[in-house]
Order: structure tokens, then C-alpha cells, then sequence
């Protein structure tokens, strides 16, 4: 067995990766960049793929626009748009400094999910005007991943663009984080032995995040009235004036003082962590934002969700030195990683691959009872109730579940497919993304930092590199024939 690291080790590893992003990302000049998918034999291919020959498709689509799928990448391609007002646990930090983070989201979108992501920052807060260039962008998009944007405008923006685009548009801020959230807490109350209807939940934060995960978590069956909400002004209840005279602009939120805490509990987060089960904390990034004794004055078997970013509301040692037995963070080095990033790729591809109109709740706790049954069949444990990254099969398997969920909905355009059809679809796009990475990294097309080694070319470029290289046998050459001469000679002889 390892050994377990020290405190001060498990602090080190958590600081490296902002260390390594300061040293890479100049490296690189960016994540992600555009390839061809189509074959370019020689000079004579430019005029089937750009004029005089896609003349063609042009008419066609013209004619009929739903072959805009057949001849172009739309129904692969989403957009992650930002106005960079709400980034990570930074703030308003502006569309410039926002766009790493979107530059990121494309990648994961490419390696994860095998979709083609791009970023799109946007220099307005104004939210009409991001309406209206989401709109005007459509007809080149085959989805939109709204991201990091301040509320309580976001909601608006989600919800005025949902009802009036035809295209999926998602905000993975809100559904995103809720669906994987879901996941986490299905498992985690099973490792417990607590049940969703009778556990009495804290939410910590009371944004964009918390507000889809508490909708997603009560569909999918915890009472609202056993939950209570801190904003930064305290616990959410009934007498919160300041929230009901701004009601038409919190709309989310003053329903939430209406149907949460029945207890009608005031305070601050201590006071509504009392006693409580679980604990999802969205909210100001820590170490210090949750305190200890705080979690010592929950229930027994206390789950603790600590999902600030970049640093969690409480570093997740601590969590459990104070008595949680289930802990999760939204980082990638700590165990349970409870991060929108198992959820959104594999939820995108399954809704591009079947032409979903739109992203329901429905198709969020598809995905999420998809990403929770994976983790159970793998074996439970505190520091196991999600499935990672690293496990291929998560994303198609997620991909394969909202579909048939959205063909269940009757909001998909594509309905002639099985569970299994899509998972395999699914799959060998999502491997087709990964292969070329590695590929590009194993020939030198993408360089590796000094120190690292690049990994073995696949089978599929050796025996190509094989084949291009291979001596041809050569022809043995013919015999000379004999001079006239000494033929007639030796016949005469004879």
C-alpha cells in the first residue's frame, strides 16, 4: 500500500497544477486549433472543397437546409461562448483573461467527447446583446455551451435562448455542475446508507450552480423544506425582503425562500450546516470558507461536497479529520472529483448524435444515473463514488443514455438507433479524437515538454509509416542471350 502523504505534501500536489498551467500554456500558445477531417490528395481536392465544386452542396443545402448536416460540420461543432463576468472562482475578470478557461472547455470537448468545441468571447455584459449574437451565430453551430456568466442574468439568458433557438443551448455552470452533482450524491448516500427524500441537505452558494443542482436534486427526489440555502447574506427564508423586493429578478431564488427550510432556520453557513446530512458547497473558493467544527456539528456519516474552484471551500483532508465520511471536490488530483467535465462532453455528444432539439432535465439524470450505475459496478467506497476521466466508457455510455432519454422526449430528429448503436458511434469518435493526440504526439506534430515522454505511435500509424517505407522487391534481371555466333557453334558441335 502507498503511503499516505502529509499534509504538507497533499498541500504542495494541490498548488502544481497552477504552477505547471503558468510554465504550459505560454509552451503552447494554446490548446486547441483546427484540422481537416477530409483528404487532400493533391492540389486538384481544393476545387472539390472550396470553389469551383462546393457550388454543389451550397444549391443543395439551399434547397434543402436540413443537409446542412450531411454536407457540413455543423452537427458536430459547439460554441463556448463567455462574457468572462463569473470565471472559475476569480470574478469578473473580463473576456481576454476568461478565454484559457474556454480554450480548455474546447479541449475537453475534443478529447473527452470527440465534439469540436470552440471558444467565443464575447465584450459585452449586456445580456440582450448576448442574446442576440448567440442567435445570429446559430446557423453555423450545432450547439452552444453558455459558460461562466454572472447571475443573475445568466438565467435569463439560458432561458430566453432554450425557448427560442434551434439548437440545443446549455449552460454548463447550471445544468452541467448539477448533473454530475447528482451523480456524486446518489452514490454517496448509498456509501451511507441515507436515503434522497429524508436527508436534510445545505447548500452552500446560492448562484447559478446550486440553484440547477437543488432543481435536479429535488427531481430526482429530496424535499425542499428538509434544505436549507446561505447566499452571502445568510440563510434563505421567508422574511429575506431583500430578495423578495427584487423577486422578478431573483426569481429562482425567492422560490427557493418559499419552499426550502421549513425549520426556518436564520443564520449563516454554521448555523445551516447544523445537523445537516450533506453539505454542496459552490460558493467562495477556500481553504478557510468552511470551518471544521462546522462539519464535526453535522449528522453522523456527514457527505461533505467542497466544489469551489480553483481551491475547495475546505481542503478535503480536513473534511474527514473533522468526521465527514464522504468528501468530493471539484479538482482532478483529490479522490471524487465531482466536475462538470465527466458530465458535459459525453451528455453533448449524445444530443448532437441524435439531433436533440434541446437539453431537458431528463436527459441531465439520464446522464447522471448512467454516470452513478458505472461507478457501483466498479465498487463503492468513500473515496470512490464517481467514475474519472481516465475511464473511456463513461462518455459514450453517457452519450448513449441521453439519447435515448431525448428519443423518449419525442425531441430528437434522428430516432432509428439503439442504446447500443449510439454507444458504439460514440465511442469510435471519442477514440478517433484521442488516437490523434497521441498519434500527434508520438510523431512530434505536437510537441512535449522537455522531461516528458511522448507516447508509442498506434498500430494504425506503424503500419501506415510501414507501408510507405517498404522496399519494393526488385525484378532479377533477364538473362543475356548468347551472340548468334557461338549459338550456330555449339549447335554444329553438337
Amino acid at each position: 500500500m502507498a503511503a499516505q502523504l502529509t499534509k504538507e505534501e497533499l498541500l504542495a500536489k494541490a498548488k502544481k497544477p497552477a504552477a505547471d498551467a503558468m510554465e504550459l500554456h505560454p509552451f503552447y500558445r494554446g490548446k486547441v486549433e483546427t484540422m481537416l477531417k477530409c483528404c487532400v490528395r493533391d492540389f486538384n481536392d481544393f476545387a472539390i472543397w472550396y470553389t469551383p465544386g462546393v457550388a454543389a452542396p451550397c444549391k443543395a443545402i439551399q434547397a434543402d437546409p436540413e443537409l446542412v448536416y450531411q454536407h457540413t460540420n455543423k452537427g458536430n461543432v459547439v460554441a463556448v461562448i463567455s462574457d468572462g463576468t463569473r470565471v472559475l472562482g476569480l470574478g469578473d475578470i473580463g473576456p481576454k483573461a476568461g478565454l484559457p478557461v474556454m480554450e480548455g472547455k474546447a479541449l475537453l470537448y475534443k478529447y473527452l467527447g470527440g465534439v469540436d468545441g470552440v471558444a467565443i468571447m464575447i465584450d459585452t455584459k449586456d445580456p440582450d446583446k448576448i442574446i442576440e449574437t448567440v442567435k445570429l451565430l446559430q446557423p453555423g453551430l450545432g450547439g452552444v455551451n453558455l459558460e461562466d456568466l454572472s447571475q443573475p442574468k445568466c438565467f435569463r439568458i439560458l432561458d430566453t435562448l432554450r425557448a427560442t433557438c434551434e439548437i440545443p443551448i446549455w449552460h454548463d455552470d447550471q445544468q452541467g455542475t448539477a448533473t454530475v452533482t447528482l451523480a456524486g450524491l446518489i452514490n454517496a448516500l448509498k456509501v451511507v446508507g441515507k436515503k434522497m427524500n429524508e436527508v436534510k441537505i445545505a447548500f452552500i452558494g446560492c448562484g447559478a450552480a446550486n440553484v440547477a443542482i437543488s432543481r435536479l436534486v429535488f427531481a430526482a427526489g429530496a424535499t425542499p423544506a428538509l434544505c436549507c440555502f446561505v447566499d452571502t447574506k445568510g440563510i434563505l427564508h421567508k422574511g429575506r425582503t431583500d430578495i423578495e423586493q427584487r423577486k422578478a429578478e431573483f426569481v429562482d431564488k425567492w422560490k427557493l425562500c418559499n419552499i426550502s427550510n421549513a425549520e426556518g432556520r436564520t443564520g449563516g453557513i454554521a448555523e445551516a450546516m447544523k445537523d445537516a446530512d450533506v453539505c454542496i458547497a459552490l460558493s467562495q473558493p477556500g481553504p478557510d470558507t468552511i470551518k471544521k467544527e462546522w462539519i464535526t456539528a453535522m449528522a453522523k456519516d456527514a457527505i461533505v461536497f467542497a466544489c469551489a474552484n480553483p481551491i475547495p471551500e475546505i481542503w478535503p483532508w480536513e473534511a474527514k479529520e473533522a468526521g465527514a465520511v464522504v468528501v468530493a471536490t471539484g479538482r482532478s488530483d483529490f479522490p471524487n472529483q465531482v466536475n462538470n467535465s465527466l458530465g458535459f462532453p459525453g451528455i453533448f455528444r449524445g444530443t448532437l448524435d441524435v439531433r436533440a432539439k434541446t437539453i431537458t432535465d431528463e436527459m441531465c439524470i439520464a446522464a447522471a444515473n448512467e454516470m452513478a450505475t458505472m461507478a457501483e459496478e466498479k465498487g463503492l467506497a468513500p473515496d470512490f463514488i464517481m467514475p474519472t476521466m481516465d475511464d473511456v466508457d463513461v462518455f459514450p455510455r453517457e452519450a448513449a443514455a441521453v439519447a435515448m432519454k431525448a428519443i423518449e422526449q419525442g425531441i430528437a430528429k434522428i430516432t432509428d438507433v439503439t442504446f447500443e448503436q449510439e454507444y458504439a458511434h460514440a465511442k469510435k469518435l471519442i477514440m478517433r479524437a484521442r488516437g490523434m493526440v497521441h498519434d500527434a504526439m508520438a510523431m512530434g506534430y505536437i510537441a512535449v515538454p522537455e522531461g516528458s515522454v511522448a507516447p508509442k505511435p498506434s498500430k494504425m500509424v506503424m503500419a501506415a509509416v510501414a507501408k510507405v517505407t517498404a522496399k519494393k522487391p526488385q525484378a532479377k534481371p533477364a538473362k543475356k542471350a548468347a551472340p548468334r555466333a557461338k549459338r550456330a557453334g555449339k549447335k554444329r558441335a553438337r
